[in-house]
């Protein structure tokens, strides 16, 4: 039996590879301005909204910024190995772990954060100034309208 020959699909016309491609993007940028904190870019999220909702519940979190539960342990686990947050048993369950930051955690933000913005503005930097605010609008589009495919649907879109 003839084998058919495969389709010949051109990489370029798929968003989903471009996608990908800038999500390796983004990383790489964000890694070179915060090498100095040696944080990944789910670490910090992490970090961040731990910081924004002191007190958080590990399934909050890992709701309100896109990660499945399993993931986010392994990152809590290395946050507070770092001494960067605390783990606390709810007083109201205590199967229930609440997360803090440390003063640490609290320190290493306020470093981090002027860096992560130089990362954010570098990603976008190639695009005109209007233009990056329609990306961005097109971007929270087809994440919002897409989060329910997701393995781990974020409850911000």
């Amino acid at each position: 039996m003839p084998r058919a020959d495969p389709p010949v699909v051109d990489l370029g016309e798929l968003p989903g590879h471009f996608i990908r491609r800038l999500h390796q993007i983004a990383v790489a940028i964000f890694l070179q301005e915060t090498e100095a904190a040696g944080v990944t870019p789910v670490q910090y999220a992490a970090l961040q909204a731990i910081a924004n909702q002191p007190g958080v519940d590990q399934r909050t979190l890992a709701r309100s910024i896109g990660l499945d539960t399993s993931t986010l342990a392994g990152v809590i686990d290395r946050l507070e190995a770092r001494g960067l947050v605390q783990r606390n048993a709810s007083p109201d369950d205590r199967r229930v772990r609440l997360l803090t930051p440390t003063a640490e955690g609290l320190e290493l933000l306020a470093q981090i954060v002027p860096a992560m913005h130089r990362a954010q503005a570098r990603i976008l930097e190639p695009l005109p100034p209007a233009q990056r605010r329609e990306f961005m609008r097109m971007l929270r589009t087809l994440v919002t309208a897409n989060n329910e495919l997701s393995r781990a649907p974020s409850e911000a879109g």
